[in-house]
């Protein structure tokens, strides 16, 4: 099955819909993109260029099976179609953070969350603490924090 996306003016995914991969062979015998497209555009009544192919398997640039990512993430709905980086983009999660191309996620302006101390994950894994990182926008900060509530 290939999936597609139906996007708006503005870019932003509408809804994802399957095709079988027979609805868009070519001439050639090649599944092929425009294909599909434009079979969804008479079957659907949306413009053929409105409707951009995603990966079902594709996550923060890469492929879960191995093999080749296909537009940075698999799209959802209220994503947003980056033409030029060729990425479908999540909600952007603070308005600080930037898009980091190469691995289609948005980043902190300082970078990741540091990593847990041997010692919080030995308790994080016991079960005994639940040591987590969240990023405060006010302090534009990682702030960690024990999550365990029982």
């Amino acid at each position: 099955m290939a999936h597609f996306a139906k996007i708006n003016n503005d870019k932003k995914v509408l809804t994802v819909l399957t095709l079988n991969n027979s609805d868009m062979i070519n001439a050639s015998g090649v599944e092929d993109e425009l294909v599909g497209q434009q079979y969804l555009e008479k079957h659907n009544n949306w413009p053929a260029q409105m409707w951009i192919q995603t990966s079902y398997n594709t996550l923060g640039g890469k492929h879960k099976k191995g093999g080749t990512p296909l537009r940075g993430n698999y799209a959802g709905i209220g994503y947003t179609w980056d033409e030029n980086n060729q990425i479908f983009w999540p909600e952007k999660p603070y308005t600080s953070w930037v898009k980091h191309i190469s691995t289609a996620s948005w980043k902190s302006p300082i970078g990741d969350a540091p990593a847990l101390t041997e010692e919080q994950t030995a308790q994080n894994t016991a079960n005994t603490h639940k040591w987590v990182y969240n990023w405060s926008e006010a302090n534009q900060s990682w702030n960690i924090f024990n999550d365990k509530t029982s």
